[in-house]
């Protein structure tokens, strides 16, 4: 059960792409979907109507496609997550012109509802590559596959919980 160089290549290529190309129209695009998925997935589990929580959903969904921008403009690289993650942070910084209104809106918010189906969706999507790698891995990894998918996802549900619990 050895790996070929098409193989090797295959996984090196799909590692290797550049979040400075990204098309930020089709960002966008994929965002939107994601964000009414994330209202419903809101709704379903608190009961907050789509309408309230939307205004809080609109500033997640701005400071993605923020981050999505500042990863293909600025001249040095950082993930999209860390930019995001930045834009995020400093929006919410007491002192900062409508930091209140920002984290007013968010909080009706449900993090991790709106995270669950995302996150499962994001485990559960294969590309052709994998799907090349396991066909010729033998079916006993796929055995260690689902095992690792169910223990990472209890894993992070019981960890989520937990830090909610205690107010972090």
């Amino acid at each position: 059960m050895s790996i070929d160089n098409t193989q090797t290549a295959a996984v090196l290529e799909a590692g290797s792409s550049d979040e400075r190309k990204t098309d930020v129209l089709k960002t966008a695009g994929l965002l939107v979907v994601a964000c009414a998925l994330g209202l419903v997935a809101n709704w379903v589990a608190t009961g907050t109507s789509p309408l309230i929580a939307l205004p809080g959903m609109v500033i997640l969904g701005l400071c993605s496609i923020v981050g999505v921008i500042l990863t293909r403009l600025m001249p040095f690289y950082l993930p999209s997550v860390a930019w995001i993650s930045l834009v995020a942070i400093i929006v919410t910084i007491p002192g900062v012109p409508g930091a209140a209104y920002v984290v007013e809106q968010v909080t009706k918010l449900n993090f991790v509802a709106m995270a669950s189906p995302i996150l499962a969706y994001g485990g559960l999507a294969l590309t052709s590559n994998e799907f090349q790698i396991a066909r010729s891995s033998g079916w006993k990894i796929v055995i260690v596959a689902i095992c690792v998918m169910f223990g990472t996802y209890m894993g992070s549900v019981v960890i989520a919980d937990l830090t909610l619990r205690l107010g972090w």
